[in-house]
Formats: structure tokens, sequence, C-alpha cells
């Protein structure tokens, strides 16, 4: 008896050591979990507050680590906008500090009675909002996701597993390190936040079958990314979407207006998702405004292209394909396309959007509201630029993403997006007939 006690414990250490590192740091979540769901509101916001001020005071050591990816990333042939979205400076680390105290003080959306109601045999039922539980989240080369979803997913109860991309991994190895001691000293279980440091396909391809240990997966990149993710997962997903995004600046649009927002959408931050890729322009306007605007846009150092009509106007636009009006740049390039009326803008956008942001620069109150509800996407704009598709601006504090999908969260998912609930139910002895 005492031989076959000692063979099965030798086996269970041997399976132990041939789990996997995305197993093994899924289950420990799991573990943290249950433990996260009874801390309290203000024990959660102490915690991502400590959270906060050791990002601050371990500057150095995050920008050291930085310095790694940005060295291998330019030595690969990294463009410089992804560069730019993967740089920590002391002035982002401290934006990124900020936003942590900034959702510390945003309302706890858990433990919030939704409904409640009592049947005719007494029984008093109650549906609270709860969190989902284990989160993993898929993403590229942004340091600051590791901070935002971390924060999120703590306040909300949920525990977290990380997988960012091959980019960052110093970045985000240094982040997780600097986060989970922050945590020892606090209610939260630093378990409940686990990042994989396994760079190869293989763990994310893991990750997307961890069904039992995950209850759902949020990727944050590129198409390809999502794509494989949404095709692949077992597990529930919540699709965030590339961002195709547009402007179409209408027949009457007043011409400093269309400038100042096609420029914002555009160059502000060209290597985010809310970033303008296709300038769509109405005929009319074109012949009169857009020498001027495209000029704006080279001084800027935008690469323009565009179809024949473009290029008929300004001499500088390259020809634009089919899979250009299709592409998410994140760079400065924009597609420049002229349409006949309305209904050709839309149909660019239904052909070539990706859900994501659209917008309409016009005097005319018919044409905007037909653009706002005939176009299918998580946020649309008049008379604004889709650079505010933000979970910031638009006041939910950090965002986990921009949901494109429509069931469950769309558009900028703050915390509630990160909630589910669970119907409560008292009775007094009753039994059903």
């Amino acid at each position: 008896m005492s031989e076959l006690r000692i063979n099965e414990t030798s086996a269970d250490h041997s399976t132990e050591r041939q789990t996997s590192e995305v197993r093994s740091k899924a289950l420990l979540a799991q573990t943290a979990a249950r433990k996260l769901a009874s801390v309290s509101t203000d024990k959660k916001n102490a915690a991502l507050l400590k959270m906060a001020d050791v990002l601050v005071s371990e500057r150095d050591s995050l920008i050291e680590a930085n310095r790694e990816d940005l060295e291998r990333g330019r030595s690969q042939g990294t463009s410089e906008s992804l560069l730019d979205r993967l740089m920590l400076s002391g002035e982002r680390i401290a934006s990124i500090a900020d936003a942590l105290r900034l959702v510390a003080d945003l309302p706890d959306p858990t433990g919030r009675t939704l409904e409640r109601f009592e049947r005719p045999n007494g029984l008093r039922i109650e549906k609270i909002s709860v969190p989902l539980g284990v989160i993993g989240i898929v993403y590229e080369a942004r340091p600051n996701v590791t901070v935002d979803a971390a924060a999120l997913c703590l306040k909300t109860g949920n525990a977290v597993v990380l997988r960012g991309g091959s980019a960052a991994l110093s970045t985000n190895r240094r982040i997780a390190q600097v986060l989970r001691e922050a945590l020892a000293g606090t209610e939260v279980p630093p378990d409940a936040l686990q990042l994989i440091e396994d760079a190869s396909r293989s763990s994310v391809d893991e990750m997307l079958k961890l069904n039992g240990l995950l209850d759902v997966i949020i990727p944050r990149g590129g198409r390809s990314l999502i794509q494989n993710v949404v095709l692949n997962s077992t597990v529930p997903v919540i699709e965030t979407g590339a961002g195709v995004c547009h402007t179409y600046i209408d027949e009457s649009a007043r011409p400093d207006m269309a400038a100042s927002i096609a420029l914002n959408a555009k160059v502000q931050r060209p290597s985010v998702c809310n970033s303008m890729e296709t300038l769509i322009v109405h005929a009319d306007y074109a012949r009169r405004e857009l020498r001027g605007l495209a000029d704006a846009l080279l001084e800027r150092g935008v690469e323009l292209r565009g179809d024949e009509q473009t290029r008929s106007l300004v001499a500088e636009a390259k020809p634009a394909s089919e899979e250009d009006y299709a592409t998410e740049y994140n760079d400065y390039i924009l597609n420049i396309r002229i349409v006949n009326d309305l209904d050709e803008a839309l149909a660019h956008v239904s052909r070539y959007g990706t859900k994501h942001s659209e917008a309409i620069v016009t005097e005319s109150d018919v044409n905007a509201v037909r653009f706002l509800n005939e176009i299918d996407a998580a946020a649309v704009y008049h008379n604004a630029s889709t650079r505010f598709t933000d979970g910031f601006e638009f006041g939910f504090g950090a965002e986990i993403g921009i949901s494109t999908q429509k069931l469950h969260a769309r558009g900028p998912m703050g915390l509630p997006a990160l909630t589910s609930s669970k119907y409560v139910v008292r009775g007094t002895g009753q039994i059903r007939p």
C-alpha cells in the first residue's frame, strides 16, 4: 500500500512538472478569483492606489526594461509608429498611474441589485451584478494595456491572465512584477494578476482552449490576432475589432471644421485603433477644398493614396487599391475616396468598415441623421473626430478595449462590461409542487 502511495505521489509530481505555464497560471488565477470575489470595494481601491504609487516609484526600472524592448524592436526593423505604441517615458508612466487612480475613484459595478421582486409563493428574488470570474486577455505591443487591464479586472473582482506580444515582453514582465509586489501588502491576492511570459504562438493557442479555467477571452490588437482568437477559441470571446475608421466630408461641411476634424482623426495619434484610415469626400466639396486639405495632411507627413478623381485633384496621391481601403495602417498613411452622394459614402463604409468608429462632417441634419442611423458601428459621430472612441473620453476610466460585436458589450468597454449577473433567491421552505 505504501509503495502504491509513493508511486501515485510521484506521478502527481510528474504531472505538476509537465503542467504548462499557461495552465498553471490560469489555475492560480482561478483560485485567486474566488478570494477576490469577497474583497470589499474599499480594499480593492486601496490596492489600486498602491499599484499606482509603486508604478511611479519604480519608474526607472520600468523604463530600463522598456529600453530592452525598444532596442530589440529597432534592430528588427519595427516601424516608428509601433515603437511609439511600445515606448514608456516618465510622463507616460505618470499618466498610466493616474489612470489607475481614476479607476479607483469610479463606482464599483459589482454587487449592485439590478432587479428585485417577490413571487406569489413568497420567494424573494434578486438579480445582482457579479464578476465574470477569470478573464484572459491577448494583446499586442502597448504596455499600458497591461496596467489598464489589471486595473479594470481587479476593480470588478475578476482575476486576469495576460498574454502580451513578444515586442513588449521585457516591459510587461517588469510591470507585472511591480504590480504583484504592490498587491502583496493588500487584501487583493497577487495571484489574481498573471502574465504569460511564453511568447510563442502555442501559448495563445492553449489559452483559447482553457474552458473551465478562463471564463472569457478578450483579444486586443490587429485584425489577424483578433480573427485567430475569434475563429479558434472554445472559450467565450468578447470581440474587439480592428479600426478601419472613416470620416465622410459632406457637400455642406464647413471647411474649417472639416479640416480640423480630419487632421485630428489622422495625425493626432495615428498608431491607435480609432484614428482615421480613409477620408471620404463629396465630389463638390472635393473640387473646392480637397487641394488645401491635402496640403495640410502632406505638411504633417501623411502619405496620401486615392482613387482616380482624387489623383486628378492631388497629384501627390498614389493609387489606392482594394487592399488599401481595407487596411488598418496605424501609420501616417491615408486613403481618400471621392463620392457623388451620401449613398455612395454609406456603401463604401459598409463594404470596408470594421464596425468601429465612423464620422460625418455636415451641416445637413437630414444627412447626419441618415448616417448616424444607417451606419453599423460601435460609435458614430456627427461633426466630431473618431479619436474620441475611448474609455477615458467617454468618462468610463481606463478601457479593456473597443468591442465591435453586439452581444454583452459594444464600444469602449469600461467596468460594467466586465460583470455578469446572478439570481439570489431567498425562501422560507418553499418546494415546487
